[in-house]
Formats: structure tokens, C-alpha cells, sequence
């Protein structure tokens, strides 16, 4: 497996980016969240050992870079009304010392901040790119970096530091350079107006999209100045970082006056074989998703996006593996802004395996709970995906064998069966669980019922 930087990429920071903080708004970015979430995807799939982030908001020294030495990093979104998520990384000192040996070859001036083996806290510049890397299931360790004010070619050599670092040190690297545009393109933006603002972002992203990267190395300082931007040098490292590279911008838009464009550096074949992308696969907080639960969230989002805006159902996406590949029934719920929006589901196996189960309950939860008008194409940014799958029913005696926080329940009398998912909010007793099953299923109330009992594998999306 090959070392040294095999991924790079231009990211965005502002919190409004978190569903969390931004409610509504968020749609407002979704050309950014989308863009983010393939780079998240594809730096998954690089399975790297360490990220290298430089950060503006970092602290910073005008006449040196700045690494940030410490044991651990932790971050969350208090300052911007989201407490409830929380990030964190473990160092990575052996990167570190690394680059402050290539740094002293190629004559970039280096310092150490932070408290060695205590904890940083992350500022967001960090924690935003680092939410869509935690959210997919990203958990490598992390060397935080910050620029300074010194030339641009200082900075472009401070890049060939951290290439030949993580060639050095014998891991796999991503590089994330963190930055925004300019700062400066509306009346009421945050760093007031300037029509130069609107010109450096377009001679940007039209220089990545040629490939010319002198364009951008050689920018006049006076334009620089007049943009107001945050992420100019932070790209420089990248470049510096990544002279042989192919670049793609994935997404530009400024829906608040500041210029938010995502771009991906691509080394050989790090991310040729990822499966197609689907964007807004987030954790619930708290949870760590593994690659398969990942690609259960993905699919089930593909599905709907797929048949609302296609009226077609996605083919699999190659062949199922670990529980993908398995054979259980399968619920998958939708939400709506914390109200349910749909939830359908087989309680025994329908298909071949739980892939092609999730697709079709997927597709029915969208546009066939009878509960509900189809989802619409204007909703799909918006939904928060739920995926239940079933362990095999067993049968119980009486009903002190139930337990909704842990088990579901399936309750039948004669040909009439109700089924109630366990763990449901609202839900805490087993006598509301079995009546809610009983009127699912038109049951009379004193008609004699069988119980039986279920257990689930629950994969969830932040808020969901």
C-alpha cells in the first residue's frame, strides 16, 4: 500500500455547514454539504493513517508556521448552538516530528504551539471539515496546522515539508486545507463589500479548472488585501503539498456573501473505485458508524433520490458484502425536520439480501407509507435516514418477556399481524407497546394474541 499524501483537499468552515446550527438554512449550502460529503466518502475509502489540517483559525505566528502539539484534540459546536456534538482526534507526535526535520531541510520556519501530550481544543476551521470526516466514520489521527504572513513561496516550501513527512514517516496522509474565499462579495457581508472580491474568487476557481496553478502562486498581493479571504495560503501549502495532482473543484457558491468552494487533489488511484456517491450520510451523535452501516445509510438514501428524481430504482452498486450480504427484514424510517416522514419495512426477508431489502423499503418508505404523500424532490436534502434490521422473531409466553427498550414486538390473532419497532420514543411500557401492535393490526381489544419478540441492528443519520 502506498504512503505519503495520497489525498487532498480544499475545504470550507463555516458552521452554518451543520445541520445542527444552520436548521432551515442549511439548504441554503447543500452545493457545499453535497461536495463535502464526496470528499468525506473519498477519504474513507483512502483509509488513511493520519490528516494533516491546516487551519486559519489555528493560532497563529506572522513570522513562522505553527504546528499544534498535543496528545489529543477535542472540538464541538457550543459557541454556535449545536453543544451535542462533539469531536475529537488522537495526535499524531511521530508526524510531527517528521515535519519539523523537513522543515529544517528545506528552510521554513516552524513552532510548536499547544501543550504537548495535554488536549487542544479545535477551533472551526477544524471542526467543520472534521465533522464530515467524524460522520462517515473517519477516525484517524490528526496533526492541526496554521500559516503565517511570510511569502508565498515560503508557504508553497512549507507544503513539500508535509509531502516529504508523510513520506518519512511510512503512513498514509490526507492533507485538508481548510479556507474560505472572499469574505467580501455582498453589501452586509462579513468583511463589508468590495467588487475585488468576486474577482479573486473567479480568477480561483477558473485557475483550478485549468490547471493553472502559477495563476495562483503569482496572485497580486493588492487583490488579495481587497478580497478579504481566510483560505489563499492555506491552498498555496496544498499546491506545494501536491505539484502533480489532479485537481477538481466540486462546488462554489456564496449564499452569504463569502465565497465557500470545495475542491479534491487526487494522487493516482486512491479514490477511482469509490461506489457513487450520496451525499448526507452524518452520524447521529455519539455513534460511530463502520463502512457496511455506511453503505446501508448510502444506499437507502440513493434509493430515494434515485426513484423521486428518476422513478427508478438503482441498481446495486456491486456486490453486497458483510451485513449488506446477509438476509433479515428490514424497517427503514425517514424523518422530516424531527417528525416522522415515512417508515416501511419487511419483518422477515423479501429479497436476496439486506441491500435489496434496504432499496425497496427505502423507496416504499418514501413513496408508498399510506400515512403520507410521496417525499418530493425539494424535500430529499432534508431527510434524516433510520434502517432497522431484524433479528429473527422468537416467540414468548406472556408478556413479561417483552422489553421495548430492547425488543420489539409482533403481535398476531389469526390472519392480523401489528408489529412495533422497540426503543420508540413515547413508548415505555410493555402494555402501550403490545396495544399500539394490537390497533396496527385492527386487533379488537380481548381478542387472544401470540407475541413474539424481535431485536434490532440500528443505523442511524444525525437526527434521525
Amino acid at each position: 500500500m502506498d504512503v505519503g499524501l495520497v489525498y487532498g483537499c480544499v475545504s470550507p468552515h463555516p458552521p452554518i455547514l451543520v445541520p445542527a446550527v444552520a436548521g432551515p438554512r442549511v439548504e441554503q449550502v447543500r452545493q457545499t454539504r453535497d461536495a463535502l460529503m464526496r470528499v468525506a466518502d473519498d477519504i474513507l475509502r483512502t483509509a488513511p493513517d493520519a490528516l494533516v489540517l491546516v487551519s486559519p483559525h489555528a493560532p497563529i505566528n506572522p513570522y513562522s508556521m505553527s504546528a499544534c502539539a498535543a496528545g489529543r484534540y477535542s472540538g464541538s459546536f457550543d459557541a454556535f448552538g449545536a453543544p451535542s456534538i462533539r469531536l475529537s482526534a488522537p495526535g499524531d507526535p511521530d508526524l510531527l516530528a517528521a515535519l519539523e526535520s523537513e522543515c529544517r531541510a528545506l528552510d521554513v520556519p516552524l513552532r510548536r504551539t499547544g501543550h504537548g501530550e495535554g488536549t487542544h481544543s479545535l477551533d472551526h476551521g477544524a471542526t467543520v471539515p472534521l465533522f464530515f470526516l467524524q460522520s462517515v466514520g473517519v477516525r484517524s489521527a490528526l496533526l492541526l496546522l496554521s500559516f503565517s504572513a511570510l511569502d508565498v513561496d515560503t508557504h508553497r516550501r512549507f507544503g513539500m515539508a508535509i509531502a516529504a513527512a508523510a513520506r518519512t514517516s511510512g503512513k498514509r496522509v490526507v492533507l485538508i486545507a481548510s479556507g474560505d474565499l472572499s469574505h467580501r462579495l455582498s453589501p452586509g457581508a462579513p468583511a463589508g463589500f468590495s467588487p475585488r472580491g468576486r474577482e479573486f474568487d473567479e480568477a480561483i476557481v477558473s485557475s483550478l479548472r485549468g490547471g493553472d496553478r502559477n495563476a495562483i502562486l503569482s496572485m497580486d498581493g493588492d487583490l488579495l488585501y481587497e478580497a478579504g479571504e481566510c483560505g489563499y495560503r492555506s491552498l498555496v501549502i496544498a499546491l506545494g503539498a501536491l505539484p502533480e495532482a489532479g485537481i477538481e473543484v466540486l462546488s462554489y457558491e456564496a449564499p452569504f456573501g463569502v465565497g465557500y468552494m470545495v475542491a479534491r487533489f487526487q494522487v493516482g488511484d486512491a479514490t477511482r473505485t469509490a461506489l457513487p456517491q450520496v451525499a448526507g450520510i452524518l452520524a447521529a451523535p455519539g455513534e460511530e458508524l463502520k463502512a457496511d452501516e455506511v453503505e446501508a445509510l448510502r444506499l437507502a438514501r440513493m434509493a430515494v433520490e434515485c426513484y423521486v428524481r428518476e422513478g427508478r430504482a438503482p441498481a446495486l452498486p456491486g456486490r453486497p458484502e458483510g451485513l449488506l450480504a446477509e438476509k433479515a427484514g428490514v424497517f427503514v424510517s425517514l424523518k422530516l425536520e424531527g417528525q416522522l416522514r415515512g417508515c416501511i419495512g419487511t419483518f422477515q426477508p423479501t429479497q436476496p439480501n439486506v441491500a435489496a431489502e434496504i432499496i425497496r423499503n427505502a423507496i416504499s418508505s418514501a413513496c408508498r407509507d399510506p400515512r403520507f404523500l410521496p417525499v418530493t424532490a425539494e424535500e430529499l436534502p432534508r431527510l434524516q435516514y433510520s434502517i432497522d434490521i431484524l433479528s429473527r422473531p422468537e416467540p414468548v409466553e406472556d408478556m413479561s418477556q417483552l422489553d421495548p427498550s430492547r425488543y420489539g414486538v409482533i403481535v398476531q390473532s389469526g390472519s392480523r399481524r401489528g408489529l412495533l419497532l422497540p426503543d420508540l420514543e413515547g413508548v415505555s411500557t410493555v402494555e402501550d407497546q403490545v396495544a399500539i401492535a394490537r390497533r396496527k393490526a385492527g386487533i379488537p381489544p380481548g381478542a387472544p394474541i401470540q407475541l413474539q419478540r424481535f431485536t434490532v441492528r440500528r443505523i442511524r443519520e444525525m437526527g434521525a
